[in-house]
Protein backbone atom coordinates (compact mmCIF):
# COMPACT_ATOMS: atom_id res chain seq x y z
CA UNK A 1 0.00 0.00 0.00
CA UNK A 2 1.55 3.34 -0.98
CA UNK A 3 2.42 5.78 1.79
CA UNK A 4 0.61 9.10 1.70
CA UNK A 5 2.30 12.30 2.84
CA UNK A 6 0.87 15.44 4.33
CA UNK A 7 -1.80 16.55 6.79
CA UNK A 8 -4.24 13.69 7.52
CA UNK A 9 -7.13 16.14 7.86
CA UNK A 10 -6.47 17.53 4.35
CA UNK A 11 -5.59 14.26 2.66
CA UNK A 12 -8.91 12.43 2.81
CA UNK A 13 -9.74 11.17 -0.67
CA UNK A 14 -11.08 8.03 -2.31
CA UNK A 15 -8.64 5.13 -2.67
CA UNK A 16 -9.70 1.92 -4.37
CA UNK A 17 -9.58 -1.22 -2.20
CA UNK A 18 -8.99 0.77 1.01
CA UNK A 19 -11.53 1.43 3.76
CA UNK A 20 -11.00 4.59 5.80
CA UNK A 21 -11.97 5.43 9.38
CA UNK A 22 -11.29 8.96 10.67
CA UNK A 23 -11.21 9.56 14.44
CA UNK A 24 -10.34 13.10 15.62
CA UNK A 25 -6.76 13.28 14.39
CA UNK A 26 -6.31 9.52 13.88
CA UNK A 27 -6.87 8.02 10.43
CA UNK A 28 -7.02 4.22 10.04
CA UNK A 29 -6.46 2.86 6.54
CA UNK A 30 -7.44 -0.79 6.06
CA UNK A 31 -7.03 -2.95 2.95
CA UNK A 32 -10.41 -4.28 1.78
CA UNK A 33 -10.98 -7.77 3.12
CA UNK A 34 -8.28 -7.45 5.80
CA UNK A 35 -4.61 -8.25 5.42
CA UNK A 36 -3.42 -8.83 1.88
CA UNK A 37 -0.13 -10.16 0.60
CA UNK A 38 1.48 -10.31 4.02
CA UNK A 39 0.73 -6.66 4.83
CA UNK A 40 1.38 -5.76 8.47
CA UNK A 41 0.31 -3.06 10.88
CA UNK A 42 2.00 0.31 10.35
CA UNK A 43 1.87 3.77 11.86
CA UNK A 44 2.42 7.00 9.98
CA UNK A 45 3.08 10.18 12.00
CA UNK A 46 3.38 13.77 10.77
CA UNK A 47 3.09 17.33 12.01
CA UNK A 48 0.99 20.10 10.39
CA UNK A 49 2.23 23.44 9.12
CA UNK A 50 0.05 25.14 11.74
CA UNK A 51 2.40 24.04 14.57
CA UNK A 52 5.75 24.47 12.78
CA UNK A 53 6.99 25.53 9.35
CA UNK A 54 9.87 23.04 9.46
CA UNK A 55 12.09 21.48 8.45
CA UNK A 56 12.70 19.59 11.69
CA UNK A 57 15.31 17.03 12.73
CA UNK A 58 14.83 14.74 15.69
CA UNK A 59 13.27 11.53 16.93
CA UNK A 60 9.64 10.45 16.65
CA UNK A 61 8.38 8.33 19.53
CA UNK A 62 5.27 6.14 19.30
CA UNK A 63 3.81 4.87 22.59
CA UNK A 64 1.26 2.06 22.95
CA UNK A 65 -0.22 1.65 26.43
CA UNK A 66 -2.84 -0.62 27.96
CA UNK A 67 -4.29 2.22 30.06
CA UNK A 68 -4.61 5.99 30.09
CA UNK A 69 -4.25 6.71 33.81
CA UNK A 70 -1.54 9.04 32.57
CA UNK A 71 -0.79 10.06 29.01
CA UNK A 72 1.18 7.21 27.38
CA UNK A 73 4.21 9.47 26.75
CA UNK A 74 4.48 10.08 30.51
CA UNK A 75 4.45 6.34 31.26
CA UNK A 76 7.54 5.43 29.21
CA UNK A 77 10.40 3.92 31.22
CA UNK A 78 12.37 0.79 32.04
CA UNK A 79 9.27 -1.22 32.89
CA UNK A 80 6.78 -0.28 30.18
CA UNK A 81 4.69 0.57 28.28
CA UNK A 82 5.48 -0.41 24.71
CA UNK A 83 7.16 2.26 22.57
CA UNK A 84 9.05 2.64 19.29
CA UNK A 85 11.43 5.31 17.98
CA UNK A 86 12.49 6.56 14.54
CA UNK A 87 15.05 9.24 13.63
CA UNK A 88 14.17 11.85 11.01
CA UNK A 89 16.13 14.64 9.29
CA UNK A 90 14.78 17.72 7.55
CA UNK A 91 11.18 16.63 8.00
CA UNK A 92 8.67 19.03 6.43
CA UNK A 93 5.06 19.61 7.53
CA UNK A 94 2.83 16.79 6.32
CA UNK A 95 5.69 14.39 5.60
CA UNK A 96 5.35 11.06 7.36
CA UNK A 97 7.60 9.19 9.76
CA UNK A 98 6.74 5.51 9.39
CA UNK A 99 6.73 2.77 12.04
CA UNK A 100 6.54 -0.74 10.62
CA UNK A 101 7.82 -4.28 11.12
CA UNK A 102 11.44 -3.09 10.74
CA UNK A 103 11.21 -0.53 13.57
CA UNK A 104 12.92 -1.49 16.83
CA UNK A 105 10.73 -1.30 19.93
CA UNK A 106 10.81 -1.93 23.66
CA UNK A 107 9.91 -4.01 25.66
CA UNK A 108 8.57 -5.92 22.64
CA UNK A 109 11.15 -5.52 19.90
CA UNK A 110 8.93 -6.02 16.82
CA UNK A 111 5.51 -4.61 16.07
CA UNK A 112 4.35 -7.95 14.71
CA UNK A 113 4.67 -9.47 18.20
CA UNK A 114 2.31 -6.96 19.81
CA UNK A 115 -0.73 -8.90 21.12
CA UNK A 116 -3.97 -7.93 19.41
CA UNK A 117 -6.25 -5.89 21.64
CA UNK A 118 -7.43 -2.49 22.89
CA UNK A 119 -4.73 0.14 23.41
CA UNK A 120 -4.13 3.82 23.99
CA UNK A 121 -1.78 5.31 21.39
CA UNK A 122 0.17 8.57 21.42
CA UNK A 123 3.04 9.98 19.36
CA UNK A 124 5.65 12.58 20.31
CA UNK A 125 8.16 14.53 18.23
CA UNK A 126 11.44 15.16 20.06
CA UNK A 127 13.22 18.13 18.47
CA UNK A 128 16.98 18.13 17.94
CA UNK A 129 19.25 21.18 17.75
CA UNK A 130 22.40 21.51 15.67
CA UNK A 131 25.56 22.03 17.75
CA UNK A 132 28.79 23.15 16.07
CA UNK A 133 31.23 22.22 18.81
CA UNK A 134 34.60 23.79 19.39
CA UNK A 135 36.30 20.41 18.82
CA UNK A 136 35.29 20.62 15.15
CA UNK A 137 32.38 18.16 15.32
CA UNK A 138 28.81 19.03 14.38
CA UNK A 139 26.11 16.99 16.11
CA UNK A 140 22.33 17.02 16.32
CA UNK A 141 20.95 16.51 19.83
CA UNK A 142 18.08 17.55 22.04
CA UNK A 143 18.69 20.94 23.67
CA UNK A 144 17.51 20.91 27.25
CA UNK A 145 14.77 23.45 27.98
CA UNK A 146 15.36 23.40 31.75
CA UNK A 147 13.19 20.29 32.08
CA UNK A 148 16.11 17.98 32.82
CA UNK A 149 16.68 16.39 29.38
CA UNK A 150 13.27 14.72 29.50
CA UNK A 151 11.77 14.44 26.02
CA UNK A 152 8.38 13.41 27.47
CA UNK A 153 7.74 16.93 28.76
CA UNK A 154 10.35 19.13 27.10
CA UNK A 155 9.04 22.56 26.00
CA UNK A 156 8.84 22.80 22.22
CA UNK A 157 8.34 19.09 21.68
CA UNK A 158 5.08 18.21 19.94
CA UNK A 159 2.73 15.38 20.85
CA UNK A 160 -0.53 13.97 19.56
CA UNK A 161 -3.76 13.47 21.40
CA UNK A 162 -4.30 10.10 23.08
CA UNK A 163 -6.31 7.69 20.91
CA UNK A 164 -8.04 4.51 22.06
CA UNK A 165 -7.84 1.97 19.27
CA UNK A 166 -8.10 -1.73 18.54
CA UNK A 167 -4.82 -3.04 17.14
CA UNK A 168 -4.06 -6.28 15.34
CA UNK A 169 -0.55 -6.64 13.89
CA UNK A 170 -1.90 -8.99 11.21
CA UNK A 171 -4.56 -6.54 10.02
CA UNK A 172 -2.46 -4.71 7.44
CA UNK A 173 -3.84 -1.40 8.66
CA UNK A 174 -1.97 1.87 8.59
CA UNK A 175 -2.80 4.28 11.40
CA UNK A 176 -2.01 7.91 10.64
CA UNK A 177 -1.47 10.30 13.53
CA UNK A 178 -0.65 13.99 13.76
CA UNK A 179 1.38 15.60 16.50
CA UNK A 180 -0.36 18.93 17.08
CA UNK A 181 0.14 19.94 20.73
CA UNK A 182 3.30 21.92 21.50
CA UNK A 183 4.54 21.56 25.08
CA UNK A 184 4.67 25.05 26.66
CA UNK A 185 7.66 26.57 28.47
CA UNK A 186 8.23 25.61 32.09
CA UNK A 187 7.57 28.61 34.36
CA UNK A 188 10.43 29.72 36.58
CA UNK A 189 9.84 28.59 40.18
CA UNK A 190 9.33 31.41 42.65
CA UNK A 191 11.88 32.32 45.26
CA UNK A 192 10.87 32.40 48.91
CA UNK A 193 12.41 33.35 52.25
CA UNK A 194 13.96 29.89 52.43
CA UNK A 195 14.62 28.90 48.81
CA UNK A 196 16.68 30.98 46.37
CA UNK A 197 17.55 30.24 42.76
CA UNK A 198 20.36 30.99 40.37
CA UNK A 199 20.58 30.37 36.63
CA UNK A 200 23.44 31.54 34.47
CA UNK A 201 24.86 31.05 31.01
CA UNK A 202 28.21 29.32 31.19
CA UNK A 203 30.81 30.91 28.92
CA UNK A 204 32.96 27.76 29.10
CA UNK A 205 30.16 25.42 28.04
CA UNK A 206 28.72 27.83 25.49
CA UNK A 207 32.11 28.00 23.80
CA UNK A 208 32.42 24.20 23.74
CA UNK A 209 28.92 23.50 22.39
CA UNK A 210 28.68 26.52 20.08
CA UNK A 211 25.27 27.22 21.60
CA UNK A 212 24.09 28.92 24.80
CA UNK A 213 24.35 26.44 27.69
CA UNK A 214 22.94 27.20 31.13
CA UNK A 215 23.76 25.92 34.59
CA UNK A 216 22.14 26.83 37.88
CA UNK A 217 21.51 26.11 41.52
CA UNK A 218 18.73 25.92 44.08
CA UNK A 219 19.81 27.19 47.49
CA UNK A 220 18.13 26.32 50.80
CA UNK A 221 18.86 28.90 53.50
CA UNK A 222 18.99 28.08 57.20
CA UNK A 223 16.68 29.21 59.96
CA UNK A 224 17.74 32.65 61.13
CA UNK A 225 19.67 33.58 57.97
CA UNK A 226 18.20 37.09 57.82
CA UNK A 227 18.29 37.57 61.59
CA UNK A 228 22.02 36.76 61.81
CA UNK A 229 23.59 38.92 59.06
CA UNK A 230 27.14 38.48 60.37
CA UNK A 231 27.08 34.67 60.36
CA UNK A 232 28.67 32.64 57.57
CA UNK A 233 27.65 29.03 57.08
CA UNK A 234 29.12 25.69 55.97
CA UNK A 235 27.70 24.46 52.69
CA UNK A 236 26.37 21.06 51.68
CA UNK A 237 26.53 20.43 47.93
CA UNK A 238 23.80 17.87 47.29
CA UNK A 239 24.51 16.03 44.02
CA UNK A 240 21.87 14.29 41.94
CA UNK A 241 19.57 14.33 38.94
CA UNK A 242 18.14 17.57 37.60
CA UNK A 243 15.49 18.99 39.88
CA UNK A 244 14.09 22.42 40.65
CA UNK A 245 12.66 21.24 43.95
CA UNK A 246 14.06 22.58 47.18
CA UNK A 247 17.03 20.61 48.60
CA UNK A 248 16.32 17.92 51.19
CA UNK A 249 12.66 17.87 50.04
CA UNK A 250 12.11 20.99 52.12
CA UNK A 251 8.53 22.30 52.20
CA UNK A 252 7.50 25.79 53.23
CA UNK A 253 4.36 24.52 54.98
CA UNK A 254 6.22 21.71 56.77
CA UNK A 255 9.84 22.79 57.42
CA UNK A 256 10.20 19.91 59.87
CA UNK A 257 13.67 19.06 61.14
CA UNK A 258 15.29 21.84 59.10
CA UNK A 259 14.20 24.29 61.80
CA UNK A 260 14.89 22.02 64.79
CA UNK A 261 16.44 23.85 67.74
CA UNK A 262 19.45 21.55 68.05
CA UNK A 263 20.29 21.33 64.32
CA UNK A 264 23.46 23.20 63.31
CA UNK A 265 22.77 25.69 60.53
CA UNK A 266 23.84 24.99 56.95
CA UNK A 267 23.31 26.31 53.46
CA UNK A 268 22.33 23.40 51.18
CA UNK A 269 22.79 23.65 47.41
CA UNK A 270 21.60 21.47 44.56
CA UNK A 271 23.18 22.16 41.18
CA UNK A 272 21.41 22.09 37.81
CA UNK A 273 23.78 21.07 35.01
CA UNK A 274 21.85 19.32 32.21
CA UNK A 275 23.71 18.39 29.04
CA UNK A 276 22.54 17.45 25.55
CA UNK A 277 23.17 13.84 26.66
CA UNK A 278 21.48 13.66 30.05
CA UNK A 279 19.77 15.52 32.86
CA UNK A 280 23.15 16.21 34.43
CA UNK A 281 26.80 16.13 33.43
CA UNK A 282 28.19 13.94 36.23
CA UNK A 283 29.87 17.17 37.37
CA UNK A 284 33.24 16.49 35.71
CA UNK A 285 35.03 17.55 32.55
CA UNK A 286 34.72 15.16 29.62
CA UNK A 287 35.53 15.22 25.92
CA UNK A 288 31.91 14.55 24.92
CA UNK A 289 30.05 16.76 27.40
CA UNK A 290 32.59 19.54 27.71
CA UNK A 291 34.11 21.31 30.71
CA UNK A 292 31.23 20.93 33.17
CA UNK A 293 33.55 20.40 36.11
CA UNK A 294 35.32 23.68 35.33
CA UNK A 295 32.02 25.49 34.73
CA UNK A 296 30.68 24.38 38.11
CA UNK A 297 33.83 25.25 40.06
CA UNK A 298 35.04 28.32 38.16
CA UNK A 299 31.73 29.97 37.27
CA UNK A 300 28.79 28.68 39.31
CA UNK A 301 30.12 28.05 42.82
CA UNK A 302 32.06 31.36 42.92
CA UNK A 303 28.78 33.11 42.11
CA UNK A 304 26.95 31.16 44.83
CA UNK A 305 29.64 32.06 47.33
CA UNK A 306 29.51 35.71 46.25
CA UNK A 307 25.73 35.98 46.67
CA UNK A 308 25.29 33.96 49.85
CA UNK A 309 27.15 33.93 53.15
CA UNK A 310 28.96 30.63 52.83
CA UNK A 311 32.31 29.81 54.42
CA UNK A 312 34.40 29.57 51.22
CA UNK A 313 36.94 27.13 52.57
CA UNK A 314 37.61 23.42 52.09
CA UNK A 315 36.71 22.32 55.62
CA UNK A 316 33.25 23.94 55.34
CA UNK A 317 32.28 22.53 51.92
CA UNK A 318 30.91 18.97 52.07
CA UNK A 319 29.18 16.70 49.60
CA UNK A 320 26.44 14.11 49.49
CA UNK A 321 24.23 12.39 46.93
CA UNK A 322 22.88 9.03 45.90
CA UNK A 323 23.00 6.91 42.73
CA UNK A 324 24.08 9.31 39.96
CA UNK A 325 24.62 11.87 42.72
CA UNK A 326 26.56 9.24 44.63
CA UNK A 327 29.12 8.87 41.86
CA UNK A 328 29.26 12.62 41.47
CA UNK A 329 29.78 13.30 45.16
CA UNK A 330 32.72 10.89 45.32
CA UNK A 331 34.18 11.93 41.96
CA UNK A 332 33.99 15.64 42.75
CA UNK A 333 35.73 14.97 46.09
CA UNK A 334 38.45 12.87 44.42
CA UNK A 335 39.05 15.31 41.54
CA UNK A 336 38.92 18.37 43.80
CA UNK A 337 40.55 17.21 47.06
CA UNK A 338 41.66 20.74 47.99
CA UNK A 339 38.19 22.22 47.50
CA UNK A 340 35.88 19.89 49.47
CA UNK A 341 36.21 18.59 53.00
CA UNK A 342 34.26 15.33 52.87
CA UNK A 343 31.61 13.27 51.11
CA UNK A 344 28.78 11.03 52.28
CA UNK A 345 28.12 8.96 49.18
CA UNK A 346 25.01 6.77 48.90
CA UNK A 347 24.59 3.86 46.42
CA UNK A 348 27.00 5.35 43.89
CA UNK A 349 26.89 4.54 40.20
CA UNK A 350 29.86 2.32 39.30
CA UNK A 351 32.95 3.54 41.15
CA UNK A 352 34.93 0.52 39.96
CA UNK A 353 34.33 -0.55 36.38
CA UNK A 354 34.74 -4.21 37.17
CA UNK A 355 31.04 -3.99 37.91
CA UNK A 356 28.98 -1.70 35.67
CA UNK A 357 25.46 -2.99 36.37
CA UNK A 358 26.92 -6.49 36.25
CA UNK A 359 29.41 -5.94 33.41
CA UNK A 360 33.14 -6.29 34.06
CA UNK A 361 34.35 -4.02 31.29
CA UNK A 362 37.94 -5.26 31.63
CA UNK A 363 37.41 -9.02 31.63
CA UNK A 364 34.04 -9.64 29.98
CA UNK A 365 34.16 -9.91 26.20
CA UNK A 366 30.47 -9.19 25.82
CA UNK A 367 28.19 -6.79 27.68
CA UNK A 368 25.16 -9.07 27.32
CA UNK A 369 26.55 -12.43 28.52
CA UNK A 370 28.99 -13.84 31.01
CA UNK A 371 30.98 -16.39 29.02
CA UNK A 372 32.12 -19.50 30.88
CA UNK A 373 33.93 -22.51 29.48
CA UNK A 374 30.85 -24.42 28.36
CA UNK A 375 27.99 -21.95 28.56
CA UNK A 376 26.86 -18.32 28.55
CA UNK A 377 24.74 -16.60 31.17
CA UNK A 378 22.76 -13.41 30.45
CA UNK A 379 24.04 -10.44 32.45
CA UNK A 380 21.42 -8.97 34.76
CA UNK A 381 21.39 -5.18 35.18
CA UNK A 382 18.46 -4.81 37.58
CA UNK A 383 16.95 -6.98 40.32
CA UNK A 384 14.47 -6.95 43.16
CA UNK A 385 15.91 -7.00 46.68
CA UNK A 386 14.90 -10.66 46.83
CA UNK A 387 17.50 -11.35 44.14
CA UNK A 388 14.96 -11.94 41.37
CA UNK A 389 16.20 -10.51 38.07
CA UNK A 390 14.05 -7.70 36.74
CA UNK A 391 15.97 -6.60 33.63
CA UNK A 392 18.91 -7.93 31.63
CA UNK A 393 21.77 -5.92 30.20
CA UNK A 394 20.53 -6.55 26.67
CA UNK A 395 17.05 -5.30 27.56
CA UNK A 396 18.42 -2.16 29.21
CA UNK A 397 20.54 -1.48 26.14
CA UNK A 398 17.63 -2.02 23.76
CA UNK A 399 15.49 0.40 25.75
CA UNK A 400 18.11 3.12 25.34
CA UNK A 401 18.43 2.39 21.63
CA UNK A 402 14.70 2.97 21.25
CA UNK A 403 14.93 6.20 23.28
CA UNK A 404 17.43 7.56 20.78
CA UNK A 405 20.26 6.60 18.43
CA UNK A 406 23.86 7.67 19.14
CA UNK A 407 23.05 7.99 22.84
CA UNK A 408 20.56 10.79 22.26
CA UNK A 409 17.78 9.33 24.38
CA UNK A 410 18.92 11.06 27.57
CA UNK A 411 19.37 7.88 29.60
CA UNK A 412 21.83 6.12 31.89
CA UNK A 413 24.22 4.12 29.72
CA UNK A 414 24.43 6.97 27.26
CA UNK A 415 25.65 9.44 29.86
CA UNK A 416 28.16 6.92 31.19
CA UNK A 417 29.62 6.60 27.69
CA UNK A 418 29.45 10.37 27.10
CA UNK A 419 31.18 11.06 30.43
CA UNK A 420 33.69 8.22 30.63
CA UNK A 421 34.40 7.50 26.97
CA UNK A 422 36.29 9.03 24.03
CA UNK A 423 34.77 10.90 21.09
CA UNK A 424 33.89 8.82 18.04
CA UNK A 425 34.68 9.77 14.46
CA UNK A 426 31.12 11.04 13.96
CA UNK A 427 31.36 13.43 16.91
CA UNK A 428 29.16 11.40 19.22
CA UNK A 429 30.71 9.25 21.95
CA UNK A 430 32.52 6.08 20.99
CA UNK A 431 30.48 3.23 22.55
CA UNK A 432 31.95 0.90 25.14
CA UNK A 433 30.28 -1.98 23.34
CA UNK A 434 28.36 -2.70 20.18
CA UNK A 435 24.72 -2.09 21.05
CA UNK A 436 23.46 -4.87 18.78
CA UNK A 437 26.01 -7.61 19.49
CA UNK A 438 27.25 -6.58 22.93
CA UNK A 439 30.94 -6.99 21.99
CA UNK A 440 33.11 -4.80 24.23
CA UNK A 441 35.77 -2.51 22.75
CA UNK A 442 38.90 -2.97 24.95
CA UNK A 443 40.38 0.37 23.85
CA UNK A 444 37.31 2.23 25.05
CA UNK A 445 37.36 0.21 28.28
CA UNK A 446 40.94 1.29 28.81
CA UNK A 447 39.97 4.94 28.31
CA UNK A 448 37.19 4.60 30.91
CA UNK A 449 39.66 3.06 33.37
CA UNK A 450 42.44 5.60 33.04
CA UNK A 451 40.18 8.64 33.28
CA UNK A 452 37.12 7.82 35.39
CA UNK A 453 37.46 4.54 37.31
CA UNK A 454 37.49 6.11 40.78
CA UNK A 455 38.96 3.11 42.56
CA UNK A 456 41.75 2.86 39.99
CA UNK A 457 42.46 6.60 40.18
CA UNK A 458 42.65 6.51 43.98
CA UNK A 459 44.83 3.42 44.02
CA UNK A 460 47.17 4.81 41.37
CA UNK A 461 47.46 8.25 43.00
CA UNK A 462 47.06 7.48 46.70
CA UNK A 463 50.46 8.88 47.66
CA UNK A 464 49.31 12.30 46.41
CA UNK A 465 45.58 12.08 47.14
CA UNK A 466 45.60 10.15 50.41
CA UNK A 467 46.78 12.98 52.69
CA UNK A 468 44.11 15.28 51.22
CA UNK A 469 41.29 12.74 51.54
CA UNK A 470 42.05 11.25 54.95
CA UNK A 471 38.81 10.91 56.89
CA UNK A 472 36.76 12.41 54.05
CA UNK A 473 35.28 9.37 52.27
CA UNK A 474 32.09 7.80 53.63
CA UNK A 475 30.27 5.22 51.51
CA UNK A 476 26.77 3.88 52.18
CA UNK A 477 25.16 1.09 50.13
CA UNK A 478 22.70 -1.78 50.39
CA UNK A 479 23.96 -5.34 49.92
CA UNK A 480 21.00 -5.90 47.56
CA UNK A 481 21.29 -2.73 45.52
CA UNK A 482 18.77 -3.03 42.69
CA UNK A 483 21.41 -2.17 40.07
CA UNK A 484 24.24 -4.23 41.55
CA UNK A 485 26.09 -1.06 42.53
CA UNK A 486 27.23 -2.67 45.78
CA UNK A 487 29.82 -4.53 43.65
CA UNK A 488 31.75 -1.36 43.00
CA UNK A 489 31.56 -0.39 46.67
CA UNK A 490 33.03 -3.79 47.63
CA UNK A 491 36.00 -3.24 45.32
CA UNK A 492 36.50 0.28 46.65
CA UNK A 493 36.30 -0.86 50.27
CA UNK A 494 38.84 -3.61 49.58
CA UNK A 495 41.31 -0.99 48.36
CA UNK A 496 40.54 1.59 51.07
CA UNK A 497 41.07 -0.89 53.88
CA UNK A 498 44.58 -1.61 52.56
CA UNK A 499 45.65 2.02 52.39
CA UNK A 500 48.65 3.19 54.40
CA UNK A 501 50.47 6.47 54.93
CA UNK A 502 47.74 7.49 55.44
CA UNK A 503 44.99 5.00 56.15
CA UNK A 504 41.86 6.44 54.52
CA UNK A 505 40.14 6.89 57.89
CA UNK A 506 36.60 7.12 56.55
CA UNK A 507 33.73 4.63 56.71
CA UNK A 508 31.73 2.12 54.66
CA UNK A 509 28.20 1.25 55.80
CA UNK A 510 25.99 -1.53 54.38
CA UNK A 511 22.34 -2.48 54.67
CA UNK A 512 21.81 -6.24 54.88
CA UNK A 513 18.73 -6.33 52.64
CA UNK A 514 19.08 -2.74 51.48
CA UNK A 515 18.11 -1.86 47.95
CA UNK A 516 19.02 1.17 45.86
CA UNK A 517 17.19 3.52 48.20
CA UNK A 518 18.85 2.24 51.38
CA UNK A 519 19.41 5.08 53.86
CA UNK A 520 20.48 4.18 57.42
CA UNK A 521 19.78 7.65 58.75
CA UNK A 522 17.68 10.74 58.07
CA UNK A 523 18.81 14.07 56.61
CA UNK A 524 18.70 15.43 60.15
CA UNK A 525 21.13 12.76 61.36
CA UNK A 526 23.35 13.26 58.31
CA UNK A 527 23.58 17.00 58.91
CA UNK A 528 24.51 16.40 62.54
CA UNK A 529 27.29 14.04 61.41
CA UNK A 530 28.52 16.60 58.89
CA UNK A 531 28.53 19.33 61.53
CA UNK A 532 30.68 17.20 63.83
CA UNK A 533 33.05 16.41 60.95
CA UNK A 534 33.37 20.08 59.96
CA UNK A 535 33.97 21.15 63.55
CA UNK A 536 36.62 18.47 64.01
CA UNK A 537 38.47 19.45 60.83
CA UNK A 538 38.24 23.22 61.10
CA UNK A 539 41.65 24.93 61.10
CA UNK A 540 42.76 26.67 64.31
CA UNK A 541 41.09 30.02 64.79
CA UNK A 542 37.89 29.18 62.88
CA UNK A 543 34.68 30.02 64.75
CA UNK A 544 32.57 26.87 64.50
CA UNK A 545 30.07 28.05 67.11
CA UNK A 546 28.61 30.94 65.13
CA UNK A 547 26.49 28.67 62.90
CA UNK A 548 25.20 26.53 65.77
CA UNK A 549 22.73 29.04 67.16
CA UNK A 550 19.24 27.93 68.23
Amino acid sequence: MPMRHGNTRNRFRYLSCISVVLLAGLMILSPCGGSQGGASLRFSVSYPESVDQGPLTGRMILVISRDDRREPRLQVGRHGPQFFGVDFEGLLPGEAVVFDESTLGYPINELKDLPAGEYFVQALLNRYTEFERSDGHTVWMHMDQWEGQNWRRSPGNIHSSVHQVTLDPASGETLELEVTEVIPPIPDPEETKWVKRLKMQSSLLTEFWGHPIFIGATILLPKGYDEHPDVRYPTVYYQGHFSLRAPLRFREDEPGEWTAEDLPRFIVVTIQHPTPYFDDSYAVNSVNNGPYGDAIHQELIPEIERRFRTIPKKYARVLTGGSTGGWESLAVQVFNPDFYGGTWTFAPDPIDFRNVEGINIYEDKNAFFKEHEWYKVPIASERFTTGEVRLTSRQATTMEMVYGSKGRGGYQRAIWSATYGPVGEDGYFKPLFDRETGVIDPEVARYWKENYDLRYILETNWQELGPKLEGNIHLICGHMDNYYLNGGVYYMEEFLEKTEDPYYGGSVTYGERGGHGFRPYSSYDLLKMMAAHITRNAPPGENTDMWKYR
